[in-house]
């Protein structure tokens, strides 16, 4: 059975109907409602957790010391991945080793700390784990909530739980204080490994990670669970590094939390709309994103995800835009991005391109059975200045022309970022990196006025688990999607494919754009529209939560073949020269993270408000913004690009 592929995006005036949720229709009508209001009192920060921080419980019961049906003891294998996990975890992640049902026969109290959480000692770890002799009862509930407690107050942790069996120690019931330790599911999440477990004692584990806000493991051999734990561990460490100033937006448009062009960090709930309150001049465009990030692989349904709507606060509380991002798959969650833009149209006399305070709401939606933990939201706003008085902007480009020769040569390694703020620097040039089950990896590349960007990511052939190529759990996908300066995702112009399902054979995702060009803003439904603004486009590749229980090998590969194609342009007026120097520019510090990029200026709003009547059709005549531009002189032929192809949408994205 093939997965559906993940996260669907569908911008404002392409979704049809029914997609439309009841919630996201009283969002709007709550924001037709709304005047324009004096900003409210700053509200509180929200708790969106520190850094990370990693604390192994191993069961270390009688059982333990029975054989693991390779000719070891199953806490000899345990000790085997326990020096897996700290061999592949970076220097100085916090982590330690708790164990319980080490220290006597008997005892529902028998647990102890065997390593503190501190920076990575690797030596001091495997030395814990070696000492480890099992022998006891096991008391899983006790050990959970004395793991909770080792972990570095503030801190994002993670709590992972090895066991061959389930706890025999009475009430209170592991599952029940996994509810209670992890809460809402920011400062903590607790995933388990089910060391050649079945039946009552795989339930129990399966339980734990659920209240937990974690995923569960199934390891029915050593091999498996040295991968298991590693693939758990490593999620932990690269988990997506957030960064802006703690925000709570308001419960009610008239509540919006005020916000100014930068970063912030919010936490949104089930079913939960937070609103914020953007004061915005008539001349520049703006682009308002959200990066939720759910703890990876916890349970999500197909239409879970978030909704955002840009409205304008006064007068008739005129619609901008509108965004919706689902996960369109329901292996796990993963992280999702979204962003709504206004952008002044040519003639300036739309209600969203006037002056005054517009109304950002962020909806989550959630289904039934899915996690009920809070998803931290990383808000971005970034404002965009109009070109100065009398340049005149090149024409709108909206055809992708030929696509060019594939990349040839060896890739060279490199590690994508966690997420946009840490985002890996890359070139033109063939890359390889690995993807862990229910992993992003991010990417940025320079996209300069004039130029186009394609890149391939490809997936080669993965050794899969027996018999790991027919049942519904044995297969996966693999998706990709790309996003302009300031997040605004970014459509397909190639007739690439942005999803697939994967069971191990080769397989390509990819996108294409169009040449970046000021005046794209301004054509009405098109791929183009996006791709208006020179700057650091961010790649985002994804492997679905599935591939857990499909790849042999802990990671799975990826090449990417990236192109920047093109002239890079020394400004978006019409006739602008080459820019100098641009050779030695493509390529420096390629393979390095982005430093964390300023907000303000320079962002690269997307569609906006009161644009529905913009440019259609695919010739496009340059324009003039930012003042009245006389085209006396200017050949109206010299302006017009025609395009040659038909563009559709990407289906999904990461």
């Amino acid at each position: 059975m093939e997965r559906r592929p993940p996260p669907i995006s569908l911008r404002g005036g392409t979704r049809p109907p029914a997609v439309l949720s009841v919630a996201a229709c009283t969002v709007l009508a709550a924001l037709a409602a709304v005047l324009a209001l004096p900003a409210p009192a700053a509200h509180a920060a929200p708790a969106t957790g520190g850094d990370p921080a990693l604390i192994i419980v191993l069961d270390s019961s009688g059982s333990m010391a029975g054989p693991d049906g390779s000719g070891h003891t199953r806490i000899a294998a345990a000790r085997t991945a326990v020096g897996a996990v700290v061999d592949g975890l970076p220097d100085g992640y916090p982590a330690g080793l708790r164990v319980y049902g080490a220290d006597r026969p008997h005892g529902c109290d028998d647990t102890s700390l065997a390593h503190p959480v501190t920076p990575l000692d690797r030596a001091a770890m495997k030395s814990a784990a070696a000492g480890v002799r099992p022998k006891g009862d096991t008391p899983t509930a006790l050990a959970l909530t004395k793991a909770a407690a080792d972990l570095p107050a503030g801190s994002r942790g993670t709590v992972l739980l090895v066991s061959d069996g389930e706890s025999n120690c009475g009430a209170p019931a592991p599952c029940q204080v996994a509810a209670r330790l992890a809460g809402d599911g920011i400062g903590l999440r607790i995933d388990t490994v089910g060391f050649q477990v079945k039946g009552a004692a795989r339930d129990e584990l399966q339980c734990i990670a659920r209240a937990g806000h974690g995923a569960y493991y199934d390891a029915p051999d050593a091999a498996a669970l040295a991968r298991q734990l590693v693939r758990a561990s490593q999620l932990s460490a690269d988990a997506y590094r957030l960064q802006g100033d703690r925000i709570t937006g308001g419960t009610s448009a008239r509540t919006a939390a005020p916000i100014r062009p930068g970063q912030y960090v919010d936490t949104l709930g089930p079913g939960e709309t937070r609103w914020y309150a953007a004061d915005l001049d008539a001349a520049s465009a703006a682009d308002l994103s959200a990066t939720a990030v759910p703890q990876p692989g916890v349970a999500v349904g197909y239409g879970d995800g978030i909704e955002l709507a840009l409205t304008a606060a006064g007068g008739y509380g005129a619609t901008c835009d509108t965004r919706s991002v689902h996960f369109g798959q329901d292996e796990g969650a993963m992280t999702l991005s979204g962003a709504v833009s206004r952008v002044p149209s040519q003639d300036r006399t739309r209600t969203c391109d006037k002056a005054g305070r517009y109304l950002l709401a962020v909806h989550r939606t959630t289904a039934a059975g899915s996690d009920r933990g809070r998803w931290p939201v990383e808000l971005r706003f970034g404002t965009e200045a109009p070109l100065p008085a009398g340049t005149v902007p090149a024409g709108a480009r909206t055809a992708y022309g030929t696509a060019p020769a594939p990349l040839a040569g060896t890739p060279k390694d490199v590690t994508g970022g966690t997420g946009f703020n840490d985002a890996t620097r890359l070139a033109t040039g063939v890359w390889r990196d690995r993807l862990l089950p229910a992993q992003t990896r991010y990417y940025t590349v320079h996209v300069g006025w004039g130029q186009q960007l394609s890149y391939a990511a490809e997936f080669a052939n993965e050794p899969v688990l027996a018999g790991g190529t027919s049942a519904v759990a044995r297969s996966t996908f693999v998706a990709t999607s790309a996003y302009a300066p300031d997040r605004v995702p970014v459509r397909d112009a190639s007739h690439a494919r942005g999803d697939r399902s994967y069971d191990g054979s080769p397989v390509s995702v990819g996108l294409g754009t169009v040449p970046v060009t000021w005046t794209n803003r301004w054509v009405a439904g098109d791929p183009a529209r996006t791709v208006h603004s020179a700057g650091d486009y961010t790649l985002a590749v994804s492997l679905g939560p599935d591939a857990a229980a499909l790849a042999r090998n802990t990671a799975v590969g990826v090449v990417l073949r990236v192109q920047v194609t093109g002239q890079e342009l020394a400004g978006p007026q019409f006739k602008a020269p080459p820019l100098a120097g641009q050779a030695g520019r493509s390529t420096a510090a390629a393979g390095a993270p982005t430093p964390t990029q300023a907000v303000a200026a320079a962002g690269s709003p997307g569609p906006g408000g009161g644009t529905a009547s913009g440019i259609t059709g695919t010739d496009m005549i340059a324009a003039g913004t930012g003042g009245a531009v006389a085209l006396a002189g200017v050949g109206v032929a010299a302006l017009l690009h025609r395009s040659r192809t038909r563009n559709r949408t990407n289906r999904g994205g990461a």
